[in-house]
Parts: structure tokens; sequence; C-alpha cells
């Protein structure tokens, strides 16, 4: 709520691109939040499905679309810049408005009400897209045995991505977000005996470096009060909301396999369920502020999370229809690097900051990562004519 054909996310409820939200994967904004951190295309034995994951910002997975996924109408190249351009910024939105109401210690333990806001605007916006008047997509219903795991590895994928932007930097928050593409393809290793090119191998290691050196220099305790440090807490939800969502973006694929169903098809049964498990553990976890001490300006910036929750679903399933993967790496790095720069910027820190070092590290290794898939897909294909 942030690199494949669907980059995040976040989620989408936070930004990883990342959840919520189909960013990132991405996978809904789910989210992805969001590409917001972008993975690539991983090499998977025969009739397994390639699996990916994105930033931050959204809930859908970056996996390959069943053939039975509607797609819309051709349209122009400025129309597919647009769709990117409204996916970028609705990513970015999503990250710094979740932040910024976070930061309101009243809200700040909200986590699960917060999420389960998100899921019901997830649903809302994907019941309306599947309605007759815009056809994006055919609803299917599967049972709720089979969609109640996926549906808690879900809300996980949320919930920890956004406890760790409670109490880190968004600069932290993001860059930690690069190890998914890692995690991921480790799981994949693990479970599928799925490897990477040795270049990839090799480009992941200055990506994991970097963001141990900004996860070093970002946590130590500073005086100024001014400038923004990542708590102890906050790097742990992080790497725990890395395993969560890792887990989610490699099990998923198989439950695309298992019911057949698309991505889109399978976040419509998702998001409802996830919702209404949370409620009934929220009231034993969420503490609840005075809801009329409330600011008005905090109320408008839930709403305009919503808002930029449903924008990430709507665009990205423009994205992963008209354009390659070469435009939603560069459009999921884009937002890795804005949200970074961005996030730098309102931290308060120095350009000479050691962390600083760690940034360029862990953004140049996922870059240089990204580049060695896409020639790889180009070699595959050259080889396949």
């Amino acid at each position: 709520m942030s690199t494949e054909h669907r980059e995040r996310a976040g989620s989408f409820s936070s930004s990883s691109p990342d959840t919520p939200t189909f960013d990132d994967d991405d996978k809904l904004a789910r989210l992805d939040r969001t590409r917001e951190g972008d993975e690539e295309k991983l090499r998977v034995p025969p009739g397994e499905l390639d699996t990916r994951n994105g930033e931050e910002d959204g809930l859908i997975p970056k996996e390959a679309e069943p053939q039975h996924e509607t797609s819309p109408p051709s349209t122009s190249l400025a129309s597919s810049l647009a769709w990117m351009a409204i996916n970028t910024l609705a990513t970015i939105g999503i990250v710094f408005t979740n932040k910024a109401i976070f930061t309101d210690p009243s809200l700040k333990l909200v986590q699960l009400t917060f999420a389960a806001f998100h899921f019901f605007i997830t649903w809302l916006t994907l019941f309306i897209i599947s309605g007759p008047r815009f056809a994006f997509f055919v609803p299917r219903r599967t049972s709720l045995g089979d969609i109640i795991p996926l549906s808690v590895a879900m809300s996980l994928n949320v919930i920890l991505p956004n406890l760790s932007l409670a109490f880190s930097s968004v600069t932290f928050y993001q860059v930690a977000r690069i190890l998914l593409t890692p995690t991921v393809a480790a799981m994949n290793f693990v479970l599928y005996k799925a490897t990477l090119p040795r270049d990839a191998l090799i480009s992941l290691v200055p990506a994991c470096l970097g963001v141990g050196m900004v996860s070093y220099f970002d946590s130590q305790p500073n005086g100024n009060a001014n400038i923004q440090t990542t708590s102890p807490l906050g790097v742990a939800f992080a790497f725990a909301g890395i395993f969560a969502s890792s887990l989610y973006t490699v099990w998923i694929a198989s439950y695309h396999r298992k019911l057949k169903m698309s991505s889109m098809q399978l976040l419509y049964n998702q998001a409802p369920v996830s919702a209404i498990l949370l409620l009934y553990v929220i009231p034993f976890v969420d503490t609840f502020p005075i809801w009329t001490s409330v600011k008005a300006e905090r109320w408008l910036m839930i709403l305009m999370s919503g808002g930029f929750a449903s924008l990430i679903n709507i665009s990205q399933f423009f994205i992963i229809a008209q354009t390659g993967p070469v435009s939603s790496t560069v459009v999921g790095h884009v937002k890795t690097c804005t949200i970074v720069a961005l996030g730098w910027m309102i931290s308060g820190r120095a350009i000479g900051d050691k962390a600083v070092l760690g940034v360029f590290v862990a953004v140049g290794g996922i870059i240089a990562y990204s580049i060695v898939m896409l020639r790889e897909k180009l070699r595959e294909a050259s080889q396949a004519r």
C-alpha cells in the first residue's frame, strides 16, 4: 500500500512496493506495496511458474497471467506512459502517506485495523473493475478452505512491512525491501531447485551488503532529534516482513497452478477473507485511540491511502497488459530510487552520512541484477527462435 511484468510492493497498504495493490508484484498493493524493491524472473524447472515479487506497492503477484485473464484493449504509447506515471506516483504517495499516518502515536499501533481497511478497499476496487461496465477480469470463486492459508500469508505480507515503516525511516524501509529478490531466489532454490545465472548471483552480493550497511548506520543512536532513524524494532519488523513477503511470493505461484486462477481472481477471493480474519484478532492486538480525538487531516490521509491503493491496482492491470519486462523494470527502479531519495531528503541526514554509501551499493546491486536478468531473457528468446 514498490521488476517483472508486475512489479511490489510494496504492498499496497504500505508501500510494497512493493503491498498491497498491484504494484511491485506487482502484486497488489498489495498492496504492492507495491514494487515498491523490484524482483526479476527466476529460471525454474519445466512445469513451474516463474515467481516474482515486488516492492512495496501492491498485493498482486508478478507471475505470468493465465490466458483466461481479460486484457484491456490496446492503447497508445501515451496511454501506457500515463498508467506507468499513475502507478509510480500512487506507489510513492502510499508510502509517504502511510508513514505520515504512522507518525501519529495514536495510530501507530492500529496496524491490523489499517490492513483490514486496505483489504476492503482492494476488494471493492476489484469488485468494481470486474463488473460489466469495465470487465477487466472475470471473477471466480474458490472454497474457503483453499483460500484461508493464503489469506493469512497475505495479511502478514502487509502488516509486517507496515510495522517496519512505522518504526523505521522511509529510506531504510525501502532499501530493505531490496532483500526480497535474494530471499525469493533462495526460497525457489530450496523448494524448487530453481537457479539463477552466475552473474545475477554475483550482483546480489553488493545488494545484500548495501542493505546491511544501511541497517547498521541508520539504526545508530543520533543526538539530533530532527534526524529520522530506525529503531531495532523497525529492523526486526523489516526482516520479518521480507521473509513473509518472500514466502507469500513463492507460495502464491502454487496457488495459480492449483486453483487455475489469475492474480486478480486470487486477490478477489483473498482480500475479503483476510479482512474478516483480522476482525477476530483486532480486539486483542490493536491499541485504539480515542477516535474523536484523531485530527481531520489524519482521516483525510487514511482515505488518501485507500485511494492510492485503488489507483495502484487499476494501473497495474494496464501495465501488465501493455508493457514488457524492460518497461516494468525501469518503472520499478524509478519508484525505488525516488522513494529512497525523497526519504533521505525528509530524514534530515546530510549527504555525507555513512548510510548513503550503503544506499548506493544496494540500489546499484539490484539494478545490475535486473540488467543481467533482462540480458538472460533476451538470450533465451533469441535461442528459442
